[in-house]
């Protein structure tokens, strides 16, 4: 009997000591094709780079002046209620009443057109970019910088970030050249006219997108959505990918959430005593970020009927997008009659990203990105499990949804080379705090390429 139960024992312990090798092992790179996913034909499409200018038709702004002046009256908020229901709409109908009477989209047209852009068409989708080169380089290093954003963003936030990025700095031997675009779906971008189309199938798009536009080495960044993506090419592509630089670092590994679990029991082995309270309790932290992610479930399962009743009304479209400037700025805005809104931002400001999902009627293709990446198609893929080598850099900002510790993201970044922590900010940071965000891009870089020139 004794010697059974040492087999058991023994082939218990070779069980488990196999599954936990197992957790160590990398997912093979999936085999991911170029799908077309536009609607015309593939031997028939104008793959050629072509000027682009946004030109909105008087007919579209007449329509939504009509509508907004037409509108329902709005659903006074209960007593005592800042925006702890959604948006106030007390809040909501003052920025309706200046989007009615006093923004100019013709003058915010000449804004948004202050940057060359440009549209080319890869894998089927006409893709909208903004494309701005240092103009006085010197001899100054000029290196490519993809910059991607997410939802309810738009190439927007990053307008106060372009000129920093693109503008030596004292002390600095090279300077960017800024490439832009429109997530597909989003925007002056087209959509997808088939399912399938998340962010690891958008990571193989832009990795297209830049081999189109000539680059086959190159820097990236993301926020939202665009930090998920340039994680993944990271990931997939590190051939192309020189240095990835993001606002929103996370890991969902199985590894990560079992540390996560463990720190728990005992805070100090995850996080430091500073940023404790960001990660622990668990409850404290779920049951928070719970607050914040109905809309999530929503447009990961429902996005096409949430698009109708947003890409008809306005008013509904700048309530459901404008709530997010508020708590995923500071969350404790929600108690403030203004939202907190012009803390930060200007009512136009605010608008100008309104509209660009307004005038190109986006929304609900924009937010199809939920359902075709919140789903067991990409999850089998494997690609959370693929460590990023390339030198990585994260910025954390204090009013982020989330906070990821350094030990947590080091199992997905594996040459993490620059983490910051900042005491103001949000999520979303380059539109916020343009000239902390281009500080942080810079700083990273120089470490970036110092790694680099190690490994060659």
């Amino acid at each position: 009997m004794g010697l059974i139960l040492k087999l058991v024992l023994a082939i218990i312990t070779v069980f488990i000591a196999y599954q936990i090798s197992k957790l160590y092992e990398t997912p093979p790179i999936p085999n991911l094709e170029d799908t077309w996913w536009g609607p015309r034909d593939s031997s028939k499409e104008d793959t050629s780079i072509q000027p682009f200018k946004i030109d909105v038709s008087d007919t579209v702004l007449k329509d939504l002046q009509h509508r907004l002046a037409n509108a329902r009256p709005l659903t006074p908020p209960l007593e005592g209620v800042q925006h702890q229901y959604g948006i106030n709409t007390r809040l909501l109908n003052n920025i309706i009443d200046f989007w009615r009477t006093k923004y100019n989209w013709r003058e915010r047209e000449k804004f948004l057109n202050q940057f060359p852009q440009f549209k080319v068409s890869v894998q089927g989708l006409r893709i909208h970019y903004i494309h701005v080169k240092p103009s006085n380089p010197g001899g100054l290093k000029v290196l490519p910088l993809l910059l991607l954003h997410g939802w309810p963003g738009s190439v927007r936030e990053f307008y106060g970030l372009i000129p920093l990025l693109t503008k030596p700095r004292a002390g600095q031997d090279f300077v960017f050249e800024v490439i832009v675009p429109s997530l597909p779906g989003y925007g002056f971008s087209e959509g997808a006219v088939r399912p399938g189309l998340g962010a690891i199938e958008m990571s193989v798009v832009f990795k297209n997108f830049m081999k189109r536009l000539g680059f086959e080495k190159y820097y990236i960044h993301g926020g939202d959505w665009g930090a998920i993506i340039v994680q993944h090419m990271a990931a997939l592509f590190p051939e192309q990918i020189e240095g990835v630089h993001s606002s929103m670092c996370s890991v969902n590994s199985f590894l990560a959430n079992v540390k996560l679990l463990v720190g728990s029991i005992y805070p100090p082995l995850i996080v430091s005593k500073e940023y404790e309270n960001k990660v622990y309790p668990l409850s404290t932290f779920f049951s928070n970020l719970m607050l914040e992610m109905g809309y999530m479930h929503l447009q990961a399962t429902k996005p096409d009927t949430v698009g109708v009743g947003l890409n008809d009304s306005p008013v509904g479209l700048a309530a459901y997008i404008l709530e997010k400037f508020i708590t995923w700025t500071n969350s404790e805005w929600k108690n403030l009659e203004d939202g907190g809104l012009t803390k930060k931002f200007t009512y136009t400001d605010l608008l100008d990203n309104v509209m660009i999902y307004w005038v190109t009627g986006s929304i609900t293709t924009s937010v199809r990105l939920y359902s075709e990446t919140v789903n067991k198609a990409q999850m089998a893929l494997g690609v959370d499990g693929i460590p990023v080598t390339v030198p990585s850099a994260c910025a954390r900002f204090p009013n982020e949804l989330a906070y990821s510790p350094t030990i947590i993201l080091k199992e997905k970044y594996h040459n993490l080379v620059h983490v910051s922590d900042y005491q103001d900010g949000g999520h979303f940071a380059s539109f916020e705090l343009p000239k902390v965000m281009a500080e942080d891009i810079f700083t990273a870089t120089e470490k970036m390429r110092s790694f680099n020139t190690t490994q060659t």
